[in-house]
């Protein structure tokens, strides 16, 4: 799985920016009263935060940006929080769109370990 650019997105562009009312923001303590499975779909695939531990779960495709260590999509430089993200250089169409998990996900190293056990 992987999100893949539809056409050439220059330098800048932003890419995905939270969309309050589309995207969700959960409390722990509104993950911990969902249901197993459900509480299972946000730890995969929401990102949190690792200001306050709140899980953000888009509500697009942008939950399915893989990680790299030389990522061409993330926050613009001197954003407080990752809620917009841009393209750090050209990216050409049909180049996969990657995101460096540890810069805002506080639980990027569970999944990238998790993910790798499971993708030998």
């Amino acid at each position: 799985m992987g999100l893949f650019a539809v056409e050439a997105v220059p330098r800048g562009t932003p890419v995905w920016r939270f969309e309050p009312g589309f995207d969700q923001v959960f409390t722990p303590e509104q993950i911990a009263l969902l249901p197993w499975l459900t509480r299972e779909h946000i730890r995969w695939f929401a990102f949190f935060r690792p200001e306050d531990g709140h899980a953000v779960l888009s509500g697009d495709h942008a939950c399915f940006m893989n990680h790299s260590d030389a990522p061409n999509t993330g926050a613009p430089p001197g954003a407080a929080s990752p809620v917009t993200t841009v393209a750090l250089r050209d990216i050409a169409a049909g180049e996969e769109l990657t995101c460096h998990y540890h810069a805002f996900d506080a639980e990027s190293a569970l999944k990238l370990k998790s993910a790798s056990r499971q993708n030998p």
